[in-house]
């Protein structure tokens, strides 16, 4: 995801411990795996951080996609360097990959870890009807600031597949059926298995998106 790029439980209980005293160090602040779902912020033109969804895959450098020509994208080109946040606040997430949002302090509150990445663009393309730009991201700066116990909730992930799948529509590639289908299976999850966050964050996300729920979701879910 970023800013239509585009992957831990906001609400749960457990005991945070706060580790924002440790001195900030390079390299990533956890070691990654497969994709790993993150929120990057950028510095824009107007002095501004804007807040993004990225894909960060694991590798000997890591690399991300954006899609399109996003302000991630221009403010990477510009600036080249960024914040990788690692969050379990799934509004954040909705709010980063649906909606503009900046903010004067590159750091979200919500982050649990985060690395100042350098980057640089390796390959451009076309798929599924959107321009692409791969980047490495070298990670020269990162602290963890909190370290805490969460319960696993199946909602959360299904506003993370939410979020990927709204992100799409209206992309000439994709079955806009298909995007909607799985929205809908996405809202019955978090129905059932959500928490607060995470139906805010679903209700976040029918608010920016092109999708509309059908009658039958919004009779189960009076709080979209």
């Amino acid at each position: 995801m970023s800013g239509h790029d585009s992957d831990l439980e906001a609400d749960g209980g457990g005991s945070d411990q706060d580790a924002s005293d440790d001195s900030s160090t390079a390299g990533w602040p956890l070691e990654l795996s497969g994709v790993s779902e993150t929120v990057v912020t950028t510095l824009g033109p107007n002095g501004l951080w804007n807040v993004a969804a990225l894909g960060v895959f694991a590798g000997d450098p890591a690399t991300a996609r954006t899609w399109g020509n996003t302000r991630t994208r221009r403010n990477f080109e510009r600036q080249g360097e960024g914040y990788v946040q690692f969050t379990r606040d799934p509004v954040e997430f909705v709010d980063a990959a649906l909606s503009i949002t900046e903010r004067e302090d590159p750091i979200l509150e919500s982050a649990d870890a985060w690395a100042r990445v350098a980057v640089e663009r390796v390959e451009t393309g076309t798929a599924d009807g959107a321009d692409w730009a791969a980047w490495t991201l070298d990670p020269r700066e990162s602290a963890v600031e909190r370290e805490s116990v969460t319960p696993i909730n199946r909602g959360f992930g299904a506003v993370i597949e939410a979020t990927v799948a709204a992100s799409r529509l209206g992309i000439e590639g994709y079955d806009r059926a298909r995007l909607e289908g799985l929205l809908e299976h996405c809202l019955e999850v978090v129905d059932r298995a959500g928490g607060a966050r995470e139906q805010a964050a679903f209700a976040n996300l029918v608010a920016y998106s092109e999708w509309n729920p059908s009658a039958r979701a919004r009779d189960e879910n009076e709080w979209l």
